[in-house]
This record gives C-alpha cells, structure tokens and sequence, in this order.
C-alpha cells in the first residue's frame, strides 16, 4: 500500500517506495498510473519533473512519457518505463512491481544508413512498427553509435561506456552494422550506393544522416602535434581552470620543435599554450562522405523527405522547417532533434505520415553546473529574468510578439521542462504569465 485513493488529484504525482524500487505514482483522469521513477536517459527523478495531461517530462533533458503506459513520447531517452501493476482496494492504492520487468526499447525499407543517433532511431523504429525488412548502418568510423554528448561533459570517458547499443542488441533485432566503410557515390536513379572497397549496395529507401565534423582552425600553426581537436572518445578535457578571452579570435599558433608554444590573439594578446584544444564548431560530414555524390539533397516539409524519391535526411545536416518557429527554416545540430527526426524519417518511410513537433531542448555542462534551454530564441524582442544570475539560480523567458518562444535556465529545475511541454501542447505562455510572481504554472517545488 503506497497511499490513499485521496492523496493524488488529477494532474498529480509523487515518489513512492515498493520493495527497493523507486516507483512514480499519478492520476490522470481519474485513474492512478505507476511507472519506474528514473527517466530512461541518464536516470533522472521524473518526480521532481513536469506533468501536463498524460505526459511527465523530466526535469534535466526533456525526455517525454506517457503515464499510463509508461511509453517514451519526446527524446532524448532511448527506451520506454517500466509500467506497474496498480490496484485500488478500500480506498487504498497497491502497487506491484514486477522484478523481472525489462526495458522496452522505444523508438529503422532500408537500407543505408551513417550510424549516428538519428539513424539509430530511425532503425529501432522500424522495427518497432514491425518492419520485417533487411535494414542496414553504414559508417566510415570505428565505434557503434554512442552517446557525443558526454564527450565535453565527461572527463576521463572511455569509448565502449558510451556506447548506446551494444553488438548483441543488433543481433537481436536483424540490423546489420557495417563500420569502417564510407560510402563514395549514389546512384538515384539505380537505387545504388558505392563504396570504397567497390562494394555496390542496392537499397528501396536511403536515409542520409551523416551528422558533423568538428572545424578546424583556418591559422597557420594548425598542423603542430599537440592540437587537439574535441571530436571523438579519444579526445578529451583534462583540466578545469578556464580563462575566457571574449570578443578575441585565433590569428596564428606558433610552435617549437613542431608542437605548440604560443596562441595569438587578434587583440596582439600572446598565450603561452602546452595544449591547445579545439572546439568552434562542426561543419556538415556531407563535405566529407557524400562530396562526390551527384545528389544535391533538400527537405521537402517536416517528413524529412528529400527531393529525391525515397531518399531521406535527418540530423545535424538536415535543414527543415520548424512548427514553433512559424516554419521557418532551420538547421538545429543538436541530440533530441535528431532522435526525433530519425523516428520521423522511419514513420514516413513505412507510409506513415508523421510531421516533425518535437520542441529543440539543450543542455550542457560548465564546472558542474548545468544550464537548460528549450524552444528557439531567435529574434526574440524582450527578455523576462526570474531568480537572480548573481547567485547562480535563474530563468530567461525569451518573448516574440507577446509570448514566450524560448527559456533558458539555471538551478531553476523544472521550469525549463515546463516551459518545453507548455510549447509542446500548443498552449500559449503570454507575456502576462511570464512577468507574473506567480510560479505555480512551472511546477516548482
């Protein structure tokens, strides 16, 4: 027995214990629902998230569930909830928890695909919807798909703890992973992709999801040894005394016996450098792979159809148009998107119409504090501060035209999540709303 049958209104929930099980007990429309309490991503309290209708929200990265089934509704989380068994008796609550519950894997007619988050997703999915097809991830690098946002977040991370799936996994569910092959050229109208090793591999349906390289400086200098770029699992952030030189830029490296000594400013600022780390960017990995394909790839709406029959895009290359923003055209390089444009790409590859809604949300980590944003900032007119910057605990509602379209926040948790499912839901978050001291509507405890 966990509670009573009147502790919980419509709308609520809370943490309770079964066994040594952290369970999420809600109510929604009248009925109790009992889910695992760690969001499927990096183990988060949904608890201590966002709840608006059926769907909790968690509070650090914005992985969406259903409540009653538990079933991942919003990435960046990669499997669905343990679902509970929950009885009412003398207006009390029970809930059983099943001990040998396994995950369900959420979420790719083929067939190609470069094995990043997006085509990870877009595999998962076809499977799910019961794809019985052959479905195939090609990649030119070494790893199986893993997880790229721990590599400026984690010190110290080694390759095979990040990685999303294991090999057995993708045995389990018949997709064939091809790694250390880059594809050279398509042919669209056979239906082929070519090679380096001169393989010729036909395919019904193509997903092009190359995502990004990490840029490299364009300064003399850039060729000595001891630069590092800040791309893959082998590089890595060693210390934590930052200094930040702002409206300055690289002009020259100038080395000693071929390896960096000094880093010069554009302001004539001199910086002694042992390692020079870099990281100012991605540019598109379709300069890479695909510069010799003779395809040249647009988004046709938010199917992440291309112009070209049955060719698909998704991820970091993808420019497409965005609901929140009026459908405006954009170009968001970042990790829930491209698991959401993934699932999208494999939905509409199976005929099954489905437009891409999901709100962009970030996150990243500075010294151990880590500032949320959701929605898209840009040309936004006025901005409403809560908390107080100072003491390192705030929320920026960034506002356009009288509503708010993004927010951006720091141990403020949960307000940006509930800003992000406000969005979601296509309910309007007014200027009036936004100056208000009122905080109730962000679900802060």
């Amino acid at each position: 027995m966990v509670c009573l049958e009147s502790d919980l209104q419509d709308g609520q929930m809370k943490e309770v214990e079964v066994g040594h099980h952290s369970v999420l007990l809600t109510r929604y429309d009248g009925k109790y629902s009992a889910l695992g309490n760690q969001c499927t991503h990096y183990g988060a309290p949904l608890s201590q998230g966002v709840v608006l209708g059926n769907r909790v929200r968690c509070p650090w990265h914005g992985s969406c569930f259903n409540i009653c089934t538990g079933d991942l509704e919003e990435f960046p989380g990669i499997d669905s909830l343990p679902c509970h068994k929950v009885k009412i008796q003398n207006s009390k609550v029970y809930v059983t928890v099943n001990n040998k519950h396994s995950y369900v894997s959420s979420v790719f007619v083929t067939e190609l695909f470069s094995p990043g988050i997006a085509s990870l997703m877009c595999a998962e999915t076809l499977r799910q919807e019961k794809f019985g097809g052959r479905i195939i991830m090609v990649s030119r690098d070494h790893l199986l798909p893993y997880d790229k946002t721990r590599l400026s977040k984690v010190m110290n991370v080694e390759s095979d703890t990040i990685v999303l799936r294991r090999m057995e996994f993708y045995h389990q569910y018949d997709i064939e992973v091809w790694l250390r092959k880059e594809a050279l050229s398509v042919d669209t109208e056979k239906k082929t992709v070519t090679f380096d090793d001169g393989l010729v591999q036909n395919y019904d349906q193509l997903l092009i999801s190359t995502g990004c390289r990490a840029k490299a400086l364009d300064v003399p200098g850039t060729k000595l040894d001891n630069i590092k770029m800040l791309e893959t699992p082998e590089d890595m952030l060693s210390e934590n005394n930052v200094k930040f030189y702002m409206n300055d830029m690289v002009t020259e490296i100038k080395g000693v016996n071929g390896k960096v000594k000094e880093v010069v400013l554009k302001s004539g600022k001199v910086i002694p450098t042992d390692v020079l780390i870099v990281g100012i960017g991605e540019k598109n990995s379709l300069l890479y792979s695909f510069l010799l394909w003779p395809l040249t790839v647009t988004l046709k709406g938010i199917y992440m159809r291309t112009n070209v029959p049955d060719v698909f895009c998704a991820g970091d290359l993808a420019s497409f148009p965005l609901p929140l923003a009026k459908n405006k055209v954009v170009n968001i390089g970042h990790w829930q998107m491209a698991q959401a444009q993934g699932r999208v790409a494999a939905l509409n590859m199976l005929g099954k119409e489905t437009e891409l809604t999901s709100v962009p949300f970030y996150w990243t980590v500075l010294l151990g504090k880590t500032i949320r944003y959701a929605g898209y900032g840009e040309g936004y007119t006025e901005l409403v501060m809560k908390g107080n910057i100072q003491e390192h605990k705030f929320l920026a509602l960034y506002l356009k035209n009288d509503e708010v379209i993004a927010a951006a926040g720091l141990n403020f948790d949960p307000a940006v999540s509930a800003v992000a499912e406000r969005l979601s839901s296509g309910k309007v978050i007014t200027k009036k709303e936004a100056q208000s001291d009122d905080l109730s509507w962000l679900q802060m405890s």
